[in-house]
């Protein structure tokens, strides 16, 4: 597995760090301020045509891993939630195109690849957070097709998709783990979006509830078939996961710019405050932390496009993750040290990445999860 970038992996960073310091930069912070979906950005990123990087060819894409984490680190590395529209664009899509039918494939990749269709997943329920196989939504059996019944938390971009990719458990039993996943259409009767959450970081890409009062679904909008759909979606979300990571190392390495360019900039004690020991160690310790978690990131990526599968992606995919958001948070706390007391104002953007960095620990299974899937693969 190569883990130096090729040529067009160079390119795609070099336009995408251009656009990211030239339009993306100057929008950050309003962004976070606002809470305000940023319609702007999306049409950005729509336009360079980012959405198809990791898929197939026949997608527009490069078919690459690596190179969507290239482009998801540049942009986090000035905009948190310009680099996440990325991410909430790919999770629906790298689900259809692992577990979906041709029909599903053919009738939402093309818009989700392009940007003309935009979608969401749901799996987080008030009850169950990590524990995605205790999930009390239900979907019953009604004739060419089943109702959902239940409720959702924490689903992002719900406000803005036309439609969201829900679990739900199947048969007549509360036995755990027979989930499946609905293409569940906006619009759909039954099916409401709730209030947007007000978040400590993430704020440009709204989370919301989601309610189902028999809420009917076609059978055609299963995700796969009953037996094995769920089981391959999810696996996708392996594939996926080196992106988190790269969420990390960009909003890492942002984090240490800023740090950089503050500290060069000011003096105490007759001198500039870069020159401190101390602080040259506290520097030198992000950088290495940093350095570290890219070729981590790297390497998972990279296994992903090596066709790599199973439990060795997913130890590679856990490491990566796990130690780049928690670097993430590390890079971050001691940036916002750096800058003293204006790290907790918001006239300056280094509090914005902290709060950021702490949700990266969070989402797309917590860093507690990541470690007992690393000391599983080790020990059982």
């Amino acid at each position: 597995m190569a883990l130096e970038l090729n040529e067009d992996q160079l390119q795609i960073q070099d336009l995408v760090r251009r656009v990211a310091r030239e339009k993306v930069a100057a929008r950050a912070q309003e962004i976070d301020l606002t809470a305000e979906y940023p319609h702007d950005m999306f049409e950005l990123v729509k336009e360079l045509g980012l959405f198809t990087l990791p898929f197939p060819p026949e997608y527009g894409g490069t078919g690459s891993m690596l190179s969507a984490c290239v482009a998801v680190e540049e942009l986090g590395r000035v905009c948190y939630n310009t680099a996440y529209l990325l991410v909430v664009q790919w999770v629906p899509i790298g689900a259809i195109l692992a577990g979906g039918s041709p029909e599903q494939k053919q009738k939402y990749l093309p818009g989700l690849a392009s940007g003309d269709l935009r979608g969401a997943l749901s799996l987080t329920e008030p009850q169950s957070g990590s524990d995605v196989a205790g999930i009390k939504t239900r979907a019953r059996r009604d004739g060419n097709g089943f109702r959902l019944n239940g409720s959702k938390i924490w689903c992002t971009n719900a406000g803005m998709a036309d439609f969201v990719l829900v679990a739900a458990k199947t048969g007549e039993d509360d036995e755990r783990g027979k989930i499946n996943l609905f293409i569940v259409d906006k619009g759909t009767p039954g099916f409401v979006v709730g209030r947007k959450e007000d978040k400590i970081g993430a704020r440009g890409v709204p989370s919301h509830s989601l309610f189902f009062d028999n809420a009917y679904v076609p059978a055609e909008n299963m995700l796969g078939d009953e037996q094995t759909g769920f089981r391959v979606a999810m696996a996708a979300l392996n594939d996926s996961r080196p992106i988190i990571g790269a969420r990390g190392v960009g909003l890492a390495q942002g984090a240490l710019d800023h740090a950089i360019e503050f500290i060069k900039s000011r003096r105490a004690f007759g001198q500039a405050v870069s020159d401190f020991q101390g602080v040259r160690w506290m520097v030198a310790d992000m950088a290495i932390q940093i350095e570290a978690s890219r070729r981590l990131v790297y390497q998972a990526a990279a296994a992903v496009d090596a066709g790599i599968k199973g439990k060795e992606l997913a130890q590679l995919a856990a490491i990566a993750k796990c130690h780049a958001t928690d670097t993430a948070m590390s890079v971050a706390t001691d940036a916002v040290q750096l800058f003293g007391a204006a790290g907790i104002s918001n006239e300056y953007p280094i509090n914005r990445y902290f709060r950021d960095a702490k949700v990266l620990q969070i989402i797309e299974g917590t860093n507690q999860i990541q470690r007992n899937i690393i000391s599983r693969n080790l020990l059982d």
